[in-house]
C-alpha cells in the first residue's frame, strides 16, 4: 500500500530537484555582483554602476563578479586591470577611469559585430566566432588569459553549453560545465571567453572549444564526461541560460547586487504569421519568461529577506526607489535609453555618456535605499552636460 501511495505521489508531482553540480548547500557571508547581458548598451550601463560602486568603496568588498554577454565585456576589463586600480584607504580605485572607463569607451567607438560576421563569411579558415574573439583581442584584451585575472575577487564569465544545455563557466581557477567536467587553471584567452559569453545567436554563435579529454580532472563531470562533449565544446551567449549572470553567485553568497542592462519583449498587436517570424516571436516569449523568472527570484528573495542586496535595471523607474534626493532621471528618457539596440555597434559619445550616467544614477538609488542608507548623495551626474 505504501509503495502504491509513493508511486501515485510521484506521478502527481513529476518535477524534482535538479542537480547543478554545486557542492555548496548553504550560502556564505559575502557580496556578489552580477552583470547582465545587453550588448554595448549593457556594457556602458554597467560602467556607470561600477563607477558608483567604486565611489562607495564597494569594489574591494566584492567576493565574486559574475557576468554574461555585454556584462562580460565590462567585467573582463575590470578583472584584467584589477591590479592596476590603485585602491586608497577608503577602498576607492584611483585609476578606475583610466583602467576601466577609457578602454571600454574606446571599444564603444568601434563596431565589431558586422565586421566579425563578414570576416567569418569571407575568410575560409576563420569562423565568425573566431573573428569576434580576434576583434576583442585587438580592441581590448590583447593576449590576456584567464590566468591574468585576480584570485580575489573571483571573476566568473558565463556562457551556455549548447550540447549539455547547462552553464559553462570561465574562471581563473577552472572552466567547467557540471555535466561535462572541470579543467583546472585554464590558459584560455580572455578574448575567447568573452566572445563565447557574448556570442549572441544566430549570427555570432556558436564558439567552439577544441579540448583534450585528458585536460579534465578525472571523474569531475556528471553524465556527459565523455567524448565529444569534453573535446568539441559548442558554446553560445551566456544570456541564453541566465541573462542576469545570477546562478554562479546565487549558490554561494548571502548578499547579491544585480545590475540589469537587459532587454524586454514588447507586445505585438498583429504578429507576423509566416513560420520564420512566428518561430522568432515564440523564442522571444520563452526568453522573456526566463528573464522574468530570474528577476522575480532576486526581488522575491529581498522581500522575504532570504537574501540581502539590491537590484537595479536599465528599465527601472527611479521614482520607485522613493528617495527624495535621487538624481533626476525622467522615466521617458531612461526608457529611451533602455530601447537602444543591444548590438556590438558603435555608439556616439553623447549616447555613451547618457548610458553611463543612467547606470550611475540608478545604482546610486538602489545602494542608498537598500544597501547603505548613510551613503552620501552624489553631487550630480558623471557627465553633467549629457544628463540622461
Amino acid at each position: 500500500m505504501k509503495k502504491n501511495r509513493k508511486a501515485i505521489e510521484q506521478l502527481l508531482s513529476p518535477v524534482g530537484a535538479e542537480k547543478t553540480g554545486s557542492k555548496h548547500k548553504r550560502v556564505r557571508p559575502g557580496i556578489a555582483l552580477c552583470l547582465s547581458g545587453g550588448g554595448y548598451r549593457a556594457m556602458l550601463f554597467h560602467v556607470g554602476a561600477l563607477w558608483r560602486l567604486n565611489e562607495a568603496g564597494t569594489l574591494p568588498k566584492l567576493a565574486r563578479i559574475s557576468s554574461v554577454s555585454g556584462g562580460s565585456i565590462t567585467a573582463g576589463v575590470l578583472g584584467m586591470n584589477w591590479s592596476k586600480l590603485d585602491f586608497d584607504e577608503r577602498g576607492v580605485a584611483r585609476q578606475f577611469v583610466d583602467q576601466v572607463v577609457t578602454p571600454i569607451r574606446v571599444l564603444a567607438d568601434t563596431t565589431i559585430d558586422i565586421p566579425s560576421v563578414l570576416g567569418g563569411l569571407i575568410m575560409p579558415r576563420m569562423k565568425i566566432s573566431d573573428a569576434l574573439a580576434v576583434a576583442y583581442g585587438n580592441n581590448l584584451f590583447g593576449d590576456t588569459t584567464l590566468q591574468d585575472l585576480p584570485k580575489d575577487p573571483c571573476f566568473v564569465i558565463n556562457a551556455t553549453n549548447v550540447q549539455s544545455g547547462a552553464l559553462w563557466r570561465f574562471m581563473k581557477s577552472d572552466m567547467a560545465d557540471w555535466r561535462v567536467g572541470e579543467i583546472k587553471a585554464p590558459r584560455t584567452s580572455l578574448a575567447l571567453a568573452v566572445a563565447a559569453s557574448s556570442a549572441f545567436p544566430p549570427f555570432l554563435s556558436p564558439v567552439n572549444l577544441k579540448l583534450k579529454h585528458s585536460d579534465y580532472r578525472k571523474k569531475s563531470g556528471s553524465d556527459l564526461h565523455k567524448k565529444p562533449f569534453t573535446t568539441d565544446v559548442m558554446l553560445t551567449d551566456g544570456g541564453v541560460y541566465d541573462n542576469l549572470g545570477l546562478e554562479t553567485a546565487w549558490k554561494l553568497y548571502d548578499t547579491i547586487l544585480v545590475s540589469d542592462g537587459g532587454g524586454k519583449m514588447e507586445p505585438e498587436a498583429e504578429p507576423l504569421r509566416n513560420w520564420a517570424s512566428h518561430y522568432y516571436r515564440i523564442n522571444n516569449i520563452i526568453d522573456n519568461q526566463v528573464r522574468s523568472l530570474r528577476k522575480r527570484q532576486v526581488v522575491g528573495s529581498f522581500v522575504n529577506k532570504s537574501r540581502k542586496g539590491a537590484y537595479w535595471g536599465i528599465r527601472s523607474d527611479i521614482r520607485h526607489f522613493k528617495l527624495k534626493n535621487a538624481l533626476r532621471c525622467p522615466f521617458a528618457k531612461t526608457t529611451a535609453l533602455a530601447d537602444v539596440s543591444t548590438r556590438l555597434a558603435k555608439l556616439d559619445a553623447g549616447m555613451q555618456e547618457r548610458l553611463i550616467n543612467w547606470g550611475y544614477a540608478v545604482c546610486d538609488a538602489a545602494l542608498r535605499k537598500h544597501v547603505n542608507r548613510s551613503l552620501a548623495r552624489p553631487k550630480g551626474f558623471i557627465y553633467p552636460k549629457a544628463g540622461v
